[in-house]
């Protein structure tokens, strides 16, 4: 399977990195693509808690921050943190998408 997926830095997950139309795989690599999306769609919400975890920490931080460069770090942290979690609830979705194609 890690010829369809690609680790993704950022994320912290593997992402489908698919050459063809969904319909286009056999049925069989379709099956075995949607198994192992399951699993690690199965880690997306842990990620997410780990990285809320991390948002909470800079907040706090930043109630006591007295230092406007500081504080801008600060807040730029929670954005991308902010960002990363949005991009995983996308991408935690998708699997309802490749499902609802693969029963037409």
């Amino acid at each position: 399977m890690s010829s369809y997926f690609q680790y993704d830095d950022r994320l912290g997950i593997e992402i489908p990195v698919l050459d063809l139309e969904w319909e286009m795989y056999d049925a069989t690599v379709r099956t075995q693509l949607l198994l192992h999306w399951e699993q690690i769609r199965g880690y997306i919400p842990d990620r997410i808690m780990k990285l809320e975890a991390q948002i909470i920490e800079k907040q706090n931080k930043l109630d006591k921050e007295d230092d406007f460069v500081t504080s801008c770090r600060l807040n730029s942290d929670i954005a991308d943190l902010a960002s990363i979690i949005n991009d995983l609830h996308l991408w935690f979705r998708t699997n309802q998408d490749l499902e609802s194609k693969t029963h037409h």
